[in-house]
């Protein structure tokens, strides 16, 4: 889903102060201490909101190549975030997005780089949602960017009818019965629902065979109904499609498997843990598949690696499995 709700206004608040810790890199080199000096000043004009004078003198040590020592990695830490503050509060988003690439690069398990890049991207994504509203507020992009709203909210009714209204406009739009299909299934699990969903994901794949969400979708609901052959058959076309949608190998896996097709479903089901190796449902399903084809030692290994991913998940994980 393309639509957040961002905590507006907080991350302007986010003062450099907050995340440029550490002390001063020690004296390094005669060639490399005025730089760094340099470095040091702006980051300090930042920490006192001119990011006016601060954020010309940030963006060349943003330009160097990565760094290796330890105390001009902590510079470049502390200059990136200077600069990712400063360029947000002037508007400055290429600057910023730059410096949050950066610093997801070079820092990428760092708590810190990690919060603020969930809320200065958040906010991107509010700027270019009003400014959508403010130049073209008639185009169907914002009823879309509406109707998602309406969506993220469980209105399925609000939803459904804006995307409705895109259609009367524009009928050859792609992605608008997907998403009504996707309404239907949402709004409950009754034989009305499903066949409304059905029938706004037929006629998605008519304007665009190459939805492949539309393909596991009806996979999705001839897997639930135990028609496995229909089942299959989407499924199948939605991994050549899109040859890295994981959940389509698994459930197409798990579709041959109930249909008792076994050696069938070793390749999907052994692509499928390559990609998502930490998946206990990928590991059982595919220990189940060579249990049943007489590869004896395989099922044992991977009814091992199923314990280990299954140990490893947190308690509130969720299995990629469909359901």
């Amino acid at each position: 889903m393309r639509i957040r709700t961002p905590l507006k206004g907080l991350i302007l608040s986010i003062t450099v102060e907050a995340v440029c810790y550490g002390q001063a890199p020690p004296k390094t080199s005669a060639g490399t201490a005025p730089a760094h000096a340099n470095a040091e000043r702006a980051i300090d004009l930042a920490a006192k909101g001119r990011c006016q004078e601060a954020l010309p003198a940030l963006m060349p040590t943003l330009a160097r190549p990565p760094a290796k020592q330890a105390a001009d990695k902590q510079l470049e830490y502390r200059t990136a975030m200077a600069v990712a503050k400063c360029a947000m509060s002037l508007n400055q988003e290429q600057s910023a997005v730059n410096a949050l690439f950066l610093l997801k690069r070079d820092f990428p398990s760092d708590p810190e780089v990690l919060y603020i890049t969930t809320h200065y991207f958040s906010e991107l994504a509010t700027r270019a949602s009003q400014q959508l509203a403010q130049e073209a507020p008639g185009s169907y992009q914002a009823q879309e960017l509406q109707a998602e709203s309406f969506e993220s909210q469980g209105r399925w009714e609000q939803a459904a009818a804006e995307y409705q209204k895109i259609l009367n406009q524009n009928p050859s739009v792609p992605g608008i019965h997907f998403r009504l299909g996707r309404v239907a299934l949402s709004k409950g699990e009754s034989e009305a629902d499903t066949t409304e969903a059905k029938k706004e994901f037929e006629q998605e794949l008519k304007l665009d065979p190459t939805n492949a969400a539309a393909e596991f979708s009806l996979g999705e609901i001839a897997r639930r109904a135990g028609q496995w052959d229909d089942a299959i058959t989407h499924f199948s076309t939605a991994a050549k499609i899109d040859s890295g949608f994981a959940e389509a190998y698994l459930a197409l896996g798990m579709s041959l498997v109930s249909a008792q097709k076994f050696a069938a479903a070793l390749a999907p089901l052994e692509k499928y843990v390559t990609i998502v190796p930490e998946d206990p449902a990928g590991h059982y399903q595919l220990a189940v598949a060579y249990d049943r084809t007489g590869r004896k030692e395989s099922a044992a290994r991977e009814m091992q690696l199923q314990r280990e991913a299954a140990a490893k998940a947190p308690p509130s994980a969720t299995s990629a499995t469909p359901q």
